[in-house]
């Protein structure tokens, strides 16, 4: 039922992006004290685009030390854009007992998946025959994003990873970057596409379909994943129309 229902739809629209740092101090300040316009313009993409589905591939929030009129806020935009967020959590915002998912406007919102809190490691959404997979930071130390890869149960997959990507990973130096993401990784996964965060600009990685979006302030743009019913995918990045101080990003 998955593949047929699939591939009766001329294509899925993804809108991917991460790192956001929603808080009220350095995020705010680019956007003139408003924390939430970075969110606010990957909506507006996702509007556009007539996207399915917003995949945000960790550090939404700066830290979980937000107020709560900040949180309030994001619950908004979320709900009034009535499109699912799979959001990941990353090593600013991981799932722990004290995280900002469980403030009660963000919990009330219908539309929001958070891996990790809401649901365990998968968001599936059987009417377009798609499943979103990544393992979330539970805690402030280091993981392996891709450890283990998730088996394929629909048409499509999709893998979410926030951490550092290097071709050949040496985790035996403690004084190289954490939560380390390889090629052979990145393969393993099977996926259709993979979105990844943690790095501020938009690039592809590695010889698979893995891409980082970039946050909204510094790349300017998001990913706009198509999955057509020939079984292709295509990504094109999008221009994120977000107010923004001048001089703040020299």
């Amino acid at each position: 039922m998955h593949a047929a229902l699939a591939l009766a739809r001329p294509e899925i629209v993804i809108v991917h992006s991460s790192d956001l740092h929603m808080d009220d101090d350095y995020t705010a300040r680019l956007h003139g004290g408003d924390g939430t316009a970075g969110l606010a313009g990957v909506l507006a993409v996702a509007g556009r685009t007539r996207a399915d589905i917003v995949v945000l591939a960790g550090d939404t929030f700066d830290s979980h030390r937000v107020p709560a009129t900040l949180l309030d806020c994001a619950a908004s935009l979320i709900s009034t854009a009535a499109i699912p967020v799979v959001l990941l959590p990353g090593n600013h915002d991981p799932a722990v007992a004290e995280a900002v998912y469980h403030h009660a406007a963000l919990a009330r919102v219908g539309n929001l998946h958070v891996l990790g809190v809401t649901h365990d490691e998968a968001a599936t959404f059987a009417a377009l025959g798609l499943e979103i997979w990544g393992r979330p930071h539970r805690d402030y130390g280091d993981m392996i994003p891709f450890e283990a890869p998730r088996r394929r149960s629909t048409r499509w997959q999709i893998a979410m990873a926030h951490g550092h990507y290097v071709p050949v990973p040496d985790r035996t130096n403690r004084l190289r970057p954490s939560w380390l993401i390889g090629d052979a990784e990145l393969a393993g996964t099977g996926a259709d596409y993979v979105a990844l965060g943690h790095w501020n600009r938009a690039t592809k990685v590695g010889a698979v379909t893995a891409y980082y979006s970039g946050s909204p302030e510094y790349a300017g743009t998001v990913n706009v994943v198509r999955l057509t019913s020939t079984g292709t995918v295509s990504v094109e990045r999008a221009a994120v129309d977000i107010a923004r101080e001048p001089a703040a990003l020299d």
